[in-house]
């Protein structure tokens, strides 16, 4: 290198060096997060590791890029004057402060939903104060803030000793041929390095998901790169009426639709009771924070988390595979409200004012008062939005309502949430339908002092590790929110109002991580458990006997099953089935999307499970039920294939185009 000019020479050092630093925070990335009970196979770690550093070349090419175009000039070298090598290095330095908060800003993402940093994170900008003021009250802040200084400060001290030593270091005397060939070389080593490939197309982010194992992509990303590319391409929904055209009949078959019109795309189908009730019932659905299959005894869990919720499971309709499409709980509920899977990618249905208006089958409940609880601000995610724009007559419950102190960033404990709800539940005199949303299972995870006898509990690392938790605090909170619904469906049965209530509970999504050992192992290796969370009717005194059913299930379906169960007629419209309907067409299955960009899409059935991105790339078929579901046996089973991504395909097409035509409707 010694007979490097001094610029080339200086670029070749500090783009070392930058790529050194951006490796080792990939292994520390992957030190960290990597799951002992599910590791990441060798082979496809340095697979990671090597496409991660061709991404980490890249980056440090791009930061380096000023300094590669400006630096030839003799009134711009960093080697001529001190002003200039100052001005440089402050630029790298500035740079590299720069990067390194945002890995840091990523792996407390990662930490916090299991997913590297993206578009759709810009959501938490909406509302700025809630979310740093989770982040202060979660994360090391100012430990965090004296690491980055402390790494700045190296990080400079390092660019000047190699622009000094550079500097110093004796230039080799060049003709004009030597000069150009340099220059040449240079060049093409610079593009050759931020193209990344051999190939007609450059090196993306989709060239992570080459192997099988979820995390391995998680390894290859550069977080800033992959956020970049995430915002630059997400682009909101765009559907295609056409497409939605050429899979009408099998969609309208699959949901039933009443009168199929495939010129018109009508998917209504109207539903009229065969009897309807002498007392109107009451329903209360309760949706739970991050309530994870595998994490509840449900699912075998041996550290017996959620006791009250298995007895309402064990006496009432427990559906066991049951799935949200997609984690984010502004996400969900624009599912369980309208029907239609959030499958925006780069925000939240919700917060994107062209399709917040939406038809809900909650106002087929005519006749009952209406409310919706929950321990925060409603204005989070611009929930407010979709639910007083889309149910007439909605009371909203929110933070500032309650007399329950606030405990964290997330309001009033969820025990305080159900208190509140029930005093106002048991003064209705006329039928009630209500939502009350938990939060309190999210990071700091805070217990009130006020529990109503809440005990801790403290099992070793070792036995969370095994049993898919992540810390005692996190185990606590999952805990807490299962005695807080006991704690709640005691006051129901001592206000009177238990008997004509259909109460229904679910999660809002799961959470990614090793599942447990006594968990699917397709909850792991195909990274169900983000998605799995068990769907619970609770209503002894008007249902038969207690059911289990074992058929797939999405979140789309809870509105058209709980307003049939109710015996209210009604017409819907969107992508959502009554699951006790004996009469249902097709095969059961659920859709899962992860929000990348393009998205990937796939479609969950009884016994397998298909996935690709929805380019049409990366088409893999997996085995739900074995040993290793993570393996891709599409070669062996073509036709499941086949007509597994062709439903995929349609489902995902007609729910970005119901996003746009889902206006509210009149019943006839």
């Amino acid at each position: 290198m010694h007979k490097l000019p001094r610029l080339p020479r200086f670029l070749a050092l500090a783009t070392l060096l930058y790529v050194g630093i951006f490796s080792l925070l990939r292994l520390g990335f992957w030190l960290y997060f990597d799951s002992p009970n599910d590791p990441l196979p060798g082979g496809e770690l340095l697979t990671a590791l090597y496409l991660g550093l061709k991404f980490d070349l890249r980056l440090a090419l791009i930061m380096l890029l000023p300094l590669f175009l400006l630096g030839w000039l003799p009134w711009l070298s960093p080697f001529r004057r001190r002003a200039l090598r100052l001005f440089w290095v402050g630029y790298l330095t500035l740079a590299g402060m720069a990067i390194l908060l945002f890995y840091m800003v990523d792996f407390g993402h990662f930490a916090y939903l299991q997913t590297r940093l993206d578009a759709s994170a810009l959501r938490f900008m909406k509302n700025l104060d809630i979310s740093l003021q989770m982040v202060w009250e979660s994360y090391p802040v100012v430990t965090l803030t004296l690491v980055l200084i402390a790494g700045s400060t190296l990080l400079a001290w390092m660019l000047n000793i190699l622009v000094l030593r550079c500097a110093a270091a004796s230039a080799p005397q060049l003709d004009w041929k030597r000069r150009s060939a340099t220059a040449l070389l240079t060049a093409v080593l610079l593009l050759g390095g931020l193209y990344g490939k051999f190939s007609y197309y450059p090196l993306r982010w989709s060239d992570a998901f080459s192997g099988n194992h979820a995390f391995a992509a998680q390894v290859t990303f550069n977080p800033l790169l992959y956020f970049v590319d995430t915002v630059r391409n997400g682009g909101g929904v765009v559907y295609d009426t056409e497409l939605v055209r050429a899979h009408y009949d099998e969609m309208a078959t699959w949901l039933g639709v009443t009168d199929p019109n495939r010129e018109s795309l009508d998917f209504r189908r109207h539903y009229t009771p065969t009897e309807t009730p002498a007392t109107p019932p009451n329903v209360v659905i309760v949706i739970l924070e991050s309530f994870a299959s595998y994490k509840a005894g449900l699912s075998g869990n041996p550290l017996n988390p959620t006791p009250h919720v298995d007895a309402l499971a064990n006496n009432g309709y427990f559906f066991e595979n049951f799935y949200t499409p997609q984690t984010g709980t502004a996400r969900s509920v624009f599912c369980a409200i309208t029907g239609i899977p959030d499958v925006e990618t780069a925000g939240t249905s919700t917060r994107n004012p062209r399709i917040v208006e939406q038809h809900t089958l909650f106002n087929s409940f005519d006749g009952y008062e209406k409310f919706y609880f929950l321990g925060g601000s409603a204005s989070w995610g611009n929930i407010r939005g979709l639910l007083s724009n889309n149910i007439a007559g909605l009371n909203i419950y929110e933070e500032g309502s309650y007399s329950a102190p606030r405990v964290d960033v997330w309001g009033i404990s969820d025990l305080d949430l159900f208190r509140e709800a029930d005093q106002v539940l048991r003064a209705q005199k006329s039928p009630f339908i209500a939502v009350i949303q938990t939060s309190g299972n999210h990071r700091p995870y805070t217990i009130p002092d006020d529990n109503a006898g809440f005990e801790l509990q403290h099992p070793s690392h070792d036995e969370l590790q095994r049993y898919g938790f992540q810390s005692v605090e996190e185990y606590n909170a999952y805990r807490f929110m299962d005695h807080s619904v006991g704690q709640f469906m005691q006051l129901a049965r001592e206000a009177g109002y238990f008997d004509n209530t259909i109460f229904a509970f679910f999660g809002d999504h799961g959470i990614t991580g090793f599942a447990g050992e006594h968990a699917p192992k397709a909850d792991t290796q195909l990274d169900f458990g983000s998605n799995r969370v068990p769907f619970i009717i609770h209503a002894p005194h008007l249902l038969p006997e207690p059911r289990h059913y074992t058929l797939p299930a999405g979140e789309a379906d809870v509105m058209a099953t709980l307003t049939a169960l109710a015996g209210r007629p009604h017409i819907n419209t969107t992508l959502g089935r009554n699951l006790l309907d004996g009469a249902l067409n097709g095969e059961p299955h659920a859709f899962k999307i992860i929000p990348s960009t393009p998205p990937r899409i796939g479609l969950i059935g009884e016994k397998f499970y298909f996935q690709m991105i929805a380019d049409g790339s990366l088409r893999q078929l997996h085995r739900i039920h074995g040993e290793n579901p993570r393996d891709d046996i599409l070669a062996q089973h073509p036709d499941i294939a086949e007509r597994m991504e062709r439903m995929t395909r349609a489902y995902h097409e007609t729910a970005k185009y119901m996003l746009y035509h889902n206006k509210p409707v009149a019943r006839d």
